[in-house]
């Protein structure tokens, strides 16, 4: 018999989603309802709402877990080795030469098939 016990931490997991999905509601409906009143101000209270749900989402398991993500995401793009100025200006190149053949070839092929489907339906001229 399998009993399935509830997390402690996660049922307030669930209710800081709860928390944070209010939040952001509460921001999209604050701004609609007070149109009158500067952007200015609206702005100021939708960053500082979001930021609040925004740490209250980075509290939660599912939250530290994508915080530890873009650490590790964040250490690797230093890792990187990024092309030379001359090395970006020679692959774009070639992008471009490249992009140009393929559309002159597709343009070639679709005028040869309308050709024969011209002569074969007899509607070409």
């Amino acid at each position: 018999m399998s009993e399935k016990t509830e997390n402690p931490s996660n049922s307030m997991d669930m209710l800081k989603w709860l928390i944070v999905f209010a939040l952001l509601a509460g921001v999209i409906t604050a701004n609609y309802m007070y149109g009158e009143v500067s952007v200015l101000y609206r702005a100021l209270g939708a960053v500082v709402a979001v930021a609040i749900a925004g740490f209250i989402a980075a509290t939660t398991t599912k939250g530290s877990t994508f915080l530890t993500f873009a650490k590790d995401s964040r250490m690797e793009v230093r890792k990187v080795v990024w092309p030379s100025r001359q090395e970006l200006n020679q692959t774009t190149l070639i992008v471009i030469v490249a992009t140009i053949i393929a559309a002159l070839l597709l343009w070639g092929i679709d005028g040869i098939l309308v050709w024969v489907v011209g002569l074969i339906t007899g509607i070409g001229a």
